[in-house]
């Protein structure tokens, strides 16, 4: 196929050789197949920030640390280098956080860096070489739904350990190959201990995994392992090994009306998203 412009860099740089085809446009992206020499890779554009449809960026930019107080001033002023730097940083963020999940033992994409706002990474396919079909694609019965489940909680502690959530965690940001999930698309992910919205985008991307595979194993709907996971964060007692129960009973004696109110808009969000990528797919 014809070389989207965005990617002819990489190809005068010797970086890709050849532009295969198309594999998905989404809301923030487009990602292309990609020839490197003998290995085949993906390719992710970034979307420039004004053709992003991705809702309410600037929650999930909150508490990201910018090294040079001379791009951060410029990000708080919206100068154009400041949104050129804020672009970078959303596409940086993706970068940092494969190679830190990765490093902790979560399955993601291996990255191979950015360039001018396109993410080379590994290509996830099964064991015949077809692409992993995306986790809301994917049928399954209530023993393979409890042992997938299991596996996600398990990397969602390793993530929340490193100090990271997803943010925007659903059953369309999951591939699924022969050795199981697969986490992909984290530019949004947010800094636990920094961002003030970190609790209920944990909770929603905890619950959005027990509400799929609840599907296929109903015991699984009445679970509360988001409350869990998040106060043993909280406590300081959250470790790579916790042993969770899904139980939770929650601290009655104090409403926390903001918290509710956050939920309640962040639900309303996530089915307008829901919504969203339902179209995309139907295109």
């Amino acid at each position: 196929m014809k070389t989207p412009k965005r990617i002819q860099p990489l190809v005068d740089e010797g970086l890709v050789d050849e532009v295969m085809r198309s594999l998905m446009s989404g809301k923030e992206a487009s990602v292309y197949i990609v020839r490197c020499g003998e290995d085949i890779r993906c390719a992710k554009v970034y979307k420039e920030a004004d053709k992003r449809s991705f809702k309410q960026a600037v929650l999930y930019q909150e508490g990201r640390k910018v090294r040079s107080t001379r791009r951060a001033r410029a990000m708080e002023k919206g100068s154009k280098f400041g949104r050129k730097q804020q672009e970078e940083s959303w596409q940086n963020a993706e970068v940092d956080a494969l190679f830190k999940l990765a490093k902790a033992g979560v399955r993601v994409p291996q990255p191979f860096g950015c360039y001018e706002g396109v993410l080379l990474m590994e290509l996830i396919c099964d064991d015949e070489g077809m692409v992993a079909p995306r986790l809301a694609d994917v049928a399954m019965d209530a023993e393979l739904a409890i042992a997938d489940h299991s596996t996600m909680l398990h990397y969602i502690v390793l993530m929340l350990c490193e100090g990271l959530v997803h943010g925007d965690l659903s059953e369309f940001n999951v591939l699924v190959d022969d050795h199981g999930p697969v986490i992909i698309d984290l530019p949004q992910a947010v800094d636990a201990a920094a961002n003030n919205n970190a609790k209920w985008m944990f909770e929603r991307d905890v619950n959005n995994m027990r509400d799929y595979y609840g599907q296929y194993a109903p015991e699984l709907l009445s679970t509360q392992y988001a409350a869990e996971i998040w106060a043993l964060y909280e406590a300081g007692e959250l470790t790579p090994d916790s042993e969770l129960t899904g139980e939770f009973i929650a601290d009655t004696h104090e409403a926390d009306v903001d918290s509710v109110l956050e939920q309640i808009k962040a639900a309303f969000a996530e089915a307008e998203a829901r919504k969203e990528r339902a179209a995309e797919q139907d295109d």
